[in-house]
C-alpha cells in the first residue's frame, strides 16, 4: 500500500484494504453503517446497494483476489463532514490472471463509519477507460 496518509482515515483506509485481503466480510461491513449505500461502477452501469446484506452480496466479489496492491494517486479528505475521496492504482490476481485497473472511490462517514460509498472504476481490466 503506497502513498497512504497518516491521518485517521488512512488508518481506516488501511484497515479495509487489510480486511479486504484477510477476507474478512464482517469486519469489513462493521466498517459501514447499518443503512449505508454503495454506489458501484464496476460493471460499467450504476448497481446500487443499500443496506448490509446487499453490501454483503457485492462484497462475495472479494473472495476471489489474491495479492491486492494499491498506490493512491490522489488523496483528499474533510473533517466536517467526514469525506475522503481517493484514486488508486489497483494491481490484484483473480483466478490465477493479473489484472490493473483504476478506481475513484470516494466516502462520505457518518459517526466514523462509512454512510456513502462511491467505488468508481476509472479504468477496467481489459484496459478500457470509463
Amino acid at each position: 500500500m503506497k502513498g497512504v496518509p497518516d491521518t485517521a482515515l488512512g488508518q481506516l483506509y488501511r484497515e479495509h484494504i487489510q480486511l479486504i485481503l484477510d477476507k474478512d466480510i464482517e469486519a469489513l461491513l462493521d466498517q459501514y453503517t447499518d443503512d449505508a449505500l454503495l454506489i458501484s461502477s464496476f460493471l460499467k452501469e450504476p448497481k446500487y446497494y443499500k443496506g448490509r446484506e446487499q453490501l454483503k452480496e457485492h462484497m462475495q466479489g472479494i473472495l476471489g483476489i489474491e495479492g491486492l496492491e494499491t498506490e493512491i494517486a490522489f488523496w483528499a479528505e474533510t473533517e466536517d463532514p467526514q469525506t475522503l475521496m481517493i484514486v488508486e492504482a489497483i494491481t490484484l490476481n483473480a483466478g490465477g490472471q493479473e489484472a490493473k485497473m483504476r478506481f475513484a472511490d470516494s466516502w462520505v462517514l457518518r459517526d466514523g463509519k462509512i454512510a456513502i460509498h462511491f467505488a468508481g472504476m476509472t479504468q477496467y481490466p481489459d484496459g478500457t477507460v470509463a
